[in-house]
Protein backbone atom coordinates (compact mmCIF):
# COMPACT_ATOMS: atom_id res chain seq x y z
CA UNK A 1 0.00 0.00 0.00
CA UNK A 2 1.14 3.80 -0.21
CA UNK A 3 0.45 6.10 1.56
CA UNK A 4 0.19 9.89 0.56
CA UNK A 5 0.05 12.67 2.94
CA UNK A 6 0.81 16.54 3.85
CA UNK A 7 2.37 17.51 6.48
CA UNK A 8 2.04 20.88 7.72
CA UNK A 9 4.81 22.51 8.97
CA UNK A 10 4.76 25.47 11.96
CA UNK A 11 4.47 28.56 10.58
CA UNK A 12 7.35 30.79 10.58
CA UNK A 13 6.34 34.39 10.50
CA UNK A 14 9.19 35.50 8.78
CA UNK A 15 8.43 32.95 5.78
CA UNK A 16 5.03 34.50 6.00
CA UNK A 17 5.81 38.30 6.19
CA UNK A 18 8.56 37.67 2.88
CA UNK A 19 5.60 35.66 1.10
CA UNK A 20 3.73 38.29 1.52
CA UNK A 21 5.69 41.11 0.25
CA UNK A 22 6.14 38.94 -3.08
CA UNK A 23 2.42 38.46 -3.14
CA UNK A 24 2.75 34.62 -2.22
CA UNK A 25 1.12 31.89 -0.12
CA UNK A 26 2.54 29.57 1.55
CA UNK A 27 1.80 26.32 -0.27
CA UNK A 28 1.63 22.85 1.79
CA UNK A 29 4.20 20.37 0.67
CA UNK A 30 3.42 16.56 0.01
CA UNK A 31 5.18 13.95 0.63
CA UNK A 32 5.56 9.88 -1.26
CA UNK A 33 6.31 7.19 1.89
CA UNK A 34 8.27 4.23 0.76
CA UNK A 35 5.45 1.59 0.69
CA UNK A 36 7.72 -1.14 2.43
CA UNK A 37 8.55 0.74 5.44
CA UNK A 38 6.20 3.04 8.14
CA UNK A 39 5.48 6.41 6.86
CA UNK A 40 6.36 8.65 9.83
CA UNK A 41 10.07 6.90 9.39
CA UNK A 42 10.78 6.73 6.09
CA UNK A 43 9.99 9.52 3.74
CA UNK A 44 10.83 10.73 0.42
CA UNK A 45 10.92 14.89 -0.51
CA UNK A 46 10.03 16.30 -3.50
CA UNK A 47 10.42 19.86 -3.30
CA UNK A 48 9.48 22.39 -6.45
CA UNK A 49 12.24 24.94 -6.81
CA UNK A 50 11.21 28.26 -4.36
CA UNK A 51 11.97 31.44 -5.18
CA UNK A 52 14.62 33.76 -3.57
CA UNK A 53 13.44 36.35 -0.79
CA UNK A 54 14.34 39.79 0.48
CA UNK A 55 14.45 39.19 3.87
CA UNK A 56 14.97 41.61 6.92
CA UNK A 57 18.95 41.54 6.85
CA UNK A 58 18.97 42.61 3.28
CA UNK A 59 20.06 39.13 2.03
CA UNK A 60 18.87 36.56 -0.14
CA UNK A 61 17.24 33.39 1.27
CA UNK A 62 15.63 30.80 -0.27
CA UNK A 63 12.25 29.13 1.02
CA UNK A 64 13.95 25.85 0.49
CA UNK A 65 16.27 26.18 2.55
CA UNK A 66 14.01 27.08 5.25
CA UNK A 67 11.62 24.56 4.24
CA UNK A 68 13.90 22.17 4.42
CA UNK A 69 15.18 23.49 8.28
CA UNK A 70 11.84 22.75 9.54
CA UNK A 71 11.30 19.70 7.97
CA UNK A 72 14.55 17.96 9.58
CA UNK A 73 12.93 19.01 13.11
CA UNK A 74 9.75 17.58 11.98
CA UNK A 75 10.80 14.45 10.94
CA UNK A 76 13.70 13.83 13.67
CA UNK A 77 11.23 15.12 16.50
CA UNK A 78 8.47 12.63 15.19
CA UNK A 79 10.97 9.56 15.23
CA UNK A 80 11.57 10.37 18.76
CA UNK A 81 7.98 10.86 19.66
CA UNK A 82 7.10 7.87 18.44
CA UNK A 83 10.42 5.72 20.09
CA UNK A 84 9.29 7.90 23.06
CA UNK A 85 5.68 6.64 23.33
CA UNK A 86 6.67 2.73 22.74
CA UNK A 87 9.13 3.09 25.36
CA UNK A 88 6.78 3.42 28.98
CA UNK A 89 9.70 4.09 31.11
CA UNK A 90 9.64 7.42 33.01
CA UNK A 91 10.28 10.62 31.43
CA UNK A 92 13.91 10.55 31.93
CA UNK A 93 15.00 8.07 29.28
CA UNK A 94 16.83 8.40 26.35
CA UNK A 95 14.58 8.84 23.87
CA UNK A 96 12.58 11.69 25.63
CA UNK A 97 16.02 13.16 26.62
CA UNK A 98 16.52 13.03 22.72
CA UNK A 99 13.26 14.44 22.31
CA UNK A 100 13.56 17.35 24.35
CA UNK A 101 16.91 18.25 23.10
CA UNK A 102 15.83 18.21 19.41
CA UNK A 103 12.66 20.69 20.52
CA UNK A 104 14.95 22.82 22.07
CA UNK A 105 17.62 23.17 18.90
CA UNK A 106 15.58 23.35 15.88
CA UNK A 107 17.52 24.52 12.53
CA UNK A 108 14.87 27.98 12.65
CA UNK A 109 17.81 30.76 12.08
CA UNK A 110 15.26 33.56 13.70
CA UNK A 111 14.19 32.19 16.88
CA UNK A 112 15.30 31.28 19.68
CA UNK A 113 14.69 28.23 21.80
CA UNK A 114 11.06 28.40 23.54
CA UNK A 115 11.30 28.40 27.02
CA UNK A 116 9.41 25.66 27.57
CA UNK A 117 11.47 23.14 25.65
CA UNK A 118 14.95 24.85 27.56
CA UNK A 119 12.89 23.82 30.73
CA UNK A 120 11.63 20.35 30.03
CA UNK A 121 15.84 19.69 28.96
CA UNK A 122 16.94 21.58 32.11
CA UNK A 123 14.53 19.06 33.84
CA UNK A 124 16.61 16.30 33.37
CA UNK A 125 19.07 17.73 36.40
CA UNK A 126 16.05 17.08 39.06
CA UNK A 127 16.76 13.35 38.66
CA UNK A 128 19.72 11.10 38.93
CA UNK A 129 23.57 11.99 38.40
CA UNK A 130 23.80 9.73 35.94
CA UNK A 131 20.52 11.25 34.13
CA UNK A 132 21.88 14.66 34.80
CA UNK A 133 25.52 13.45 32.94
CA UNK A 134 23.75 11.50 29.84
CA UNK A 135 21.77 15.08 29.38
CA UNK A 136 25.06 17.19 29.46
CA UNK A 137 26.57 14.49 27.22
CA UNK A 138 23.66 14.64 24.83
CA UNK A 139 23.86 18.34 24.48
CA UNK A 140 27.74 18.66 23.82
CA UNK A 141 27.50 15.46 21.34
CA UNK A 142 24.62 17.40 19.18
CA UNK A 143 26.76 20.97 19.61
CA UNK A 144 30.22 19.19 18.48
CA UNK A 145 28.60 17.19 15.23
CA UNK A 146 26.22 19.62 13.66
CA UNK A 147 26.83 21.54 11.14
CA UNK A 148 24.09 23.87 10.95
CA UNK A 149 24.62 27.27 12.73
CA UNK A 150 21.48 27.69 14.56
CA UNK A 151 21.19 24.42 15.93
CA UNK A 152 24.53 25.33 17.24
CA UNK A 153 23.37 28.52 18.81
CA UNK A 154 20.54 27.24 20.37
CA UNK A 155 22.77 23.89 21.87
CA UNK A 156 25.34 27.15 23.28
CA UNK A 157 21.86 29.07 24.61
CA UNK A 158 21.05 25.71 26.15
CA UNK A 159 24.44 25.41 28.26
CA UNK A 160 24.04 29.17 29.10
CA UNK A 161 20.54 28.38 30.41
CA UNK A 162 22.55 25.41 32.44
CA UNK A 163 25.26 28.22 34.09
CA UNK A 164 22.67 30.57 35.08
CA UNK A 165 19.08 28.05 35.80
CA UNK A 166 20.27 24.69 35.73
CA UNK A 167 20.60 22.59 39.05
CA UNK A 168 23.34 21.97 41.31
CA UNK A 169 23.65 18.27 39.90
CA UNK A 170 23.65 19.50 36.44
CA UNK A 171 25.63 22.77 36.62
CA UNK A 172 28.32 20.32 38.28
CA UNK A 173 28.11 17.39 35.59
CA UNK A 174 28.73 20.91 32.84
CA UNK A 175 31.60 21.64 35.32
CA UNK A 176 33.73 18.72 34.46
CA UNK A 177 33.05 18.07 30.88
CA UNK A 178 35.16 17.04 29.40
CA UNK A 179 37.56 16.40 32.09
CA UNK A 180 40.94 17.90 30.68
CA UNK A 181 39.35 21.47 30.33
CA UNK A 182 41.23 23.88 28.88
CA UNK A 183 40.66 25.78 25.91
CA UNK A 184 38.72 25.32 23.35
CA UNK A 185 37.13 22.61 24.66
CA UNK A 186 34.07 22.64 22.68
CA UNK A 187 35.62 22.96 19.63
CA UNK A 188 33.80 25.98 17.70
CA UNK A 189 37.13 27.59 16.64
CA UNK A 190 36.59 26.94 13.20
CA UNK A 191 33.27 26.52 12.51
CA UNK A 192 31.61 27.29 9.27
CA UNK A 193 28.45 26.75 8.38
CA UNK A 194 28.23 28.21 4.18
CA UNK A 195 24.69 26.35 2.79
CA UNK A 196 23.15 29.97 2.99
CA UNK A 197 23.90 34.14 3.71
CA UNK A 198 22.33 34.27 6.95
CA UNK A 199 24.24 30.69 8.12
CA UNK A 200 27.16 32.37 7.21
CA UNK A 201 26.64 35.02 9.16
CA UNK A 202 25.74 33.02 12.00
CA UNK A 203 28.68 31.23 12.01
CA UNK A 204 31.25 33.78 13.51
CA UNK A 205 28.56 34.13 16.04
CA UNK A 206 28.83 30.86 17.13
CA UNK A 207 32.56 30.83 17.09
CA UNK A 208 32.65 34.16 19.40
CA UNK A 209 29.36 32.46 21.48
CA UNK A 210 31.56 29.13 21.71
CA UNK A 211 34.78 30.94 23.08
CA UNK A 212 32.76 33.52 25.26
CA UNK A 213 30.92 30.32 27.13
CA UNK A 214 34.28 28.63 27.50
CA UNK A 215 35.84 31.84 29.36
CA UNK A 216 32.41 32.12 31.52
CA UNK A 217 33.14 28.39 32.64
CA UNK A 218 36.65 28.67 33.36
CA UNK A 219 35.91 32.24 35.47
CA UNK A 220 33.66 30.40 37.02
CA UNK A 221 35.68 27.60 37.95
CA UNK A 222 38.22 30.33 39.84
CA UNK A 223 34.69 31.94 41.44
CA UNK A 224 33.41 28.24 42.55
CA UNK A 225 30.12 29.10 41.46
CA UNK A 226 28.42 29.97 38.24
CA UNK A 227 28.88 33.22 37.49
CA UNK A 228 25.09 35.24 37.07
CA UNK A 229 23.65 31.84 38.35
CA UNK A 230 20.90 31.41 41.28
CA UNK A 231 24.21 29.86 43.09
CA UNK A 232 25.99 33.25 42.43
CA UNK A 233 23.17 35.50 44.17
CA UNK A 234 22.82 32.82 47.12
CA UNK A 235 26.47 33.98 47.80
CA UNK A 236 25.43 37.69 48.19
CA UNK A 237 24.81 37.69 51.58
CA UNK A 238 28.20 36.02 53.04
CA UNK A 239 29.76 37.78 49.79
CA UNK A 240 32.19 39.96 51.72
CA UNK A 241 32.69 37.36 54.40
CA UNK A 242 34.11 35.08 51.78
CA UNK A 243 35.98 37.49 49.46
CA UNK A 244 37.67 38.96 52.64
CA UNK A 245 39.01 35.59 53.56
CA UNK A 246 40.84 35.12 50.42
CA UNK A 247 44.29 35.88 49.79
CA UNK A 248 45.74 38.92 47.37
CA UNK A 249 47.03 36.55 44.95
CA UNK A 250 43.43 34.67 44.72
CA UNK A 251 41.65 37.93 44.51
CA UNK A 252 44.00 39.65 41.79
CA UNK A 253 43.15 36.17 39.84
CA UNK A 254 39.62 36.25 40.21
CA UNK A 255 39.25 40.01 39.17
CA UNK A 256 41.70 39.10 36.33
CA UNK A 257 39.58 36.01 35.14
CA UNK A 258 36.48 38.93 35.44
CA UNK A 259 38.31 41.51 33.11
CA UNK A 260 39.04 38.78 30.60
CA UNK A 261 35.68 37.53 30.31
CA UNK A 262 34.34 41.39 29.56
CA UNK A 263 36.78 41.47 27.06
CA UNK A 264 35.66 38.61 25.85
CA UNK A 265 31.87 40.55 25.40
CA UNK A 266 33.42 43.43 23.70
CA UNK A 267 34.70 40.89 20.90
CA UNK A 268 30.90 40.62 19.93
CA UNK A 269 30.58 40.55 15.68
CA UNK A 270 29.03 42.88 13.87
CA UNK A 271 25.31 42.20 14.17
CA UNK A 272 24.32 45.16 11.76
CA UNK A 273 23.45 42.42 8.80
CA UNK A 274 21.23 40.39 11.51
CA UNK A 275 19.68 43.22 13.10
CA UNK A 276 16.15 42.03 14.52
CA UNK A 277 17.22 38.63 14.39
CA UNK A 278 15.58 37.41 17.38
CA UNK A 279 18.08 34.39 18.34
CA UNK A 280 20.70 36.95 18.41
CA UNK A 281 18.90 39.12 20.70
CA UNK A 282 18.14 35.84 23.15
CA UNK A 283 21.94 35.72 23.20
CA UNK A 284 22.89 39.53 23.37
CA UNK A 285 20.35 39.13 26.70
CA UNK A 286 22.22 36.69 28.51
CA UNK A 287 25.54 37.88 27.69
CA UNK A 288 23.98 41.19 29.01
CA UNK A 289 22.74 39.61 32.00
CA UNK A 290 26.35 38.36 32.68
CA UNK A 291 28.21 41.78 32.41
CA UNK A 292 26.26 42.57 35.13
CA UNK A 293 26.98 40.50 36.88
CA UNK A 294 30.79 40.73 36.33
CA UNK A 295 31.17 44.30 36.87
CA UNK A 296 29.63 43.28 40.46
CA UNK A 297 32.19 40.57 41.12
CA UNK A 298 34.44 42.94 40.17
CA UNK A 299 33.41 46.16 42.28
CA UNK A 300 33.21 44.15 45.34
CA UNK A 301 37.04 43.00 44.97
CA UNK A 302 37.98 46.14 44.06
CA UNK A 303 36.36 47.78 47.56
CA UNK A 304 38.59 45.01 49.13
CA UNK A 305 41.74 45.93 47.70
CA UNK A 306 41.09 49.28 48.91
CA UNK A 307 41.54 48.04 52.73
CA UNK A 308 44.49 45.99 51.39
CA UNK A 309 46.36 48.15 49.54
CA UNK A 310 49.03 48.90 52.74
CA UNK A 311 49.78 44.94 52.61
CA UNK A 312 49.87 43.96 48.77
CA UNK A 313 53.34 42.81 47.43
CA UNK A 314 54.40 44.79 44.77
CA UNK A 315 53.97 41.88 42.03
CA UNK A 316 50.62 41.57 43.16
CA UNK A 317 50.25 45.35 42.74
CA UNK A 318 51.27 45.46 39.10
CA UNK A 319 49.34 42.63 38.26
CA UNK A 320 45.97 44.52 39.83
CA UNK A 321 46.87 47.64 37.97
CA UNK A 322 47.37 46.09 34.45
CA UNK A 323 44.08 44.19 35.06
CA UNK A 324 42.71 47.42 35.75
CA UNK A 325 43.93 49.15 32.82
CA UNK A 326 42.93 46.54 30.86
CA UNK A 327 39.03 47.01 31.98
CA UNK A 328 39.90 50.84 31.10
CA UNK A 329 41.31 49.92 27.90
CA UNK A 330 37.96 47.91 27.02
CA UNK A 331 35.16 50.60 28.53
CA UNK A 332 34.14 52.57 25.33
CA UNK A 333 33.46 49.10 23.54
CA UNK A 334 31.26 47.99 26.39
CA UNK A 335 29.52 50.63 26.69
CA UNK A 336 28.34 50.23 22.90
CA UNK A 337 27.35 46.76 23.59
CA UNK A 338 25.72 46.97 27.17
CA UNK A 339 23.62 49.82 26.01
CA UNK A 340 20.82 48.46 27.88
CA UNK A 341 22.53 48.42 31.35
CA UNK A 342 21.73 51.29 33.47
CA UNK A 343 23.99 54.12 32.89
CA UNK A 344 24.51 55.21 36.61
CA UNK A 345 25.81 52.54 37.10
CA UNK A 346 28.02 51.45 34.03
CA UNK A 347 29.45 55.19 35.84
CA UNK A 348 29.46 54.38 39.76
CA UNK A 349 31.71 51.28 37.93
CA UNK A 350 34.26 52.94 35.56
CA UNK A 351 34.45 55.64 38.20
CA UNK A 352 35.42 53.02 41.11
CA UNK A 353 37.85 51.56 38.36
CA UNK A 354 39.61 54.92 37.58
CA UNK A 355 40.03 55.95 41.48
CA UNK A 356 41.43 52.74 42.50
CA UNK A 357 43.82 52.40 39.65
CA UNK A 358 45.32 56.00 40.72
CA UNK A 359 45.50 54.78 44.21
CA UNK A 360 47.47 51.44 43.38
CA UNK A 361 49.75 53.24 41.08
CA UNK A 362 50.75 55.22 43.82
CA UNK A 363 51.02 52.49 46.13
CA UNK A 364 53.57 50.38 43.64
CA UNK A 365 55.29 53.14 43.65
CA UNK A 366 55.68 53.52 47.03
CA UNK A 367 56.17 49.83 47.69
CA UNK A 368 58.09 49.35 44.35
CA UNK A 369 60.60 51.95 45.65
CA UNK A 370 61.34 49.93 48.84
CA UNK A 371 61.84 46.75 47.47
CA UNK A 372 64.78 48.39 45.13
CA UNK A 373 66.59 49.06 48.39
CA UNK A 374 65.80 46.05 49.92
CA UNK A 375 66.95 43.78 46.44
CA UNK A 376 70.19 45.80 46.52
CA UNK A 377 71.29 44.75 50.30
CA UNK A 378 70.33 41.25 50.11
CA UNK A 379 72.37 41.08 46.87
CA UNK A 380 75.46 42.19 48.67
CA UNK A 381 75.25 39.67 51.38
CA UNK A 382 75.65 36.06 51.83
CA UNK A 383 73.71 32.97 51.43
CA UNK A 384 73.75 32.56 55.54
CA UNK A 385 72.53 36.50 55.95
CA UNK A 386 69.87 35.80 53.83
CA UNK A 387 68.68 32.78 55.71
CA UNK A 388 69.05 34.77 58.51
CA UNK A 389 66.46 37.00 56.89
CA UNK A 390 63.59 34.90 56.98
CA UNK A 391 63.47 34.41 60.39
CA UNK A 392 60.77 36.18 62.22
CA UNK A 393 62.18 39.08 64.05
CA UNK A 394 60.68 40.39 67.36
CA UNK A 395 59.65 44.05 65.58
CA UNK A 396 58.02 42.31 62.21
CA UNK A 397 54.49 42.61 61.35
CA UNK A 398 52.47 39.52 60.17
CA UNK A 399 49.70 40.65 57.98
CA UNK A 400 47.28 38.81 57.19
CA UNK A 401 45.01 38.87 53.43
CA UNK A 402 42.90 41.68 54.74
CA UNK A 403 43.60 45.02 55.69
CA UNK A 404 40.87 44.88 58.34
CA UNK A 405 42.81 42.63 59.85
CA UNK A 406 46.78 43.14 61.26
CA UNK A 407 48.84 41.64 64.71
CA UNK A 408 51.96 42.92 65.44
CA UNK A 409 54.19 40.92 67.89
CA UNK A 410 55.54 42.66 70.45
CA UNK A 411 58.66 41.84 72.26
CA UNK A 412 58.64 38.94 74.69
CA UNK A 413 61.47 40.53 76.62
Amino acid sequence: MRFDFILVLGRNVECDKALARNNQTPQPIKFNSNPHRPPSLSLSLSVRSYPLLSNSMGRKTKIKDLLMGAIKDKASQSKAAILSTINTAASSTPQSLHLALLRATTHDPFSPPPAKHLAALLSFGHSSRATASAAIEALMDRLQTTQNSSVALKCLIAVHHIVKYGSFILQDQLSVFPSTGGRNYLKLSNFRDNSSPISWDLSSWVRWYGQYIENLIITSRFLGFFLGSNSCLAERDRQEERISAHMNSDLVRETESLVSLMEEICRRPDFSSLNGNRLVGEILGLVGQDQIAAMNEVSVRVKEFDERLSCMSFGDSVELLSTLKRSEDCKERLLTVSSAVKSDLVERFWELMREMKGRVKKEKEKVGGKLVVMAVRRDSVGESARFDDRVLRSYDSVRFSSGRLKVSMESCT
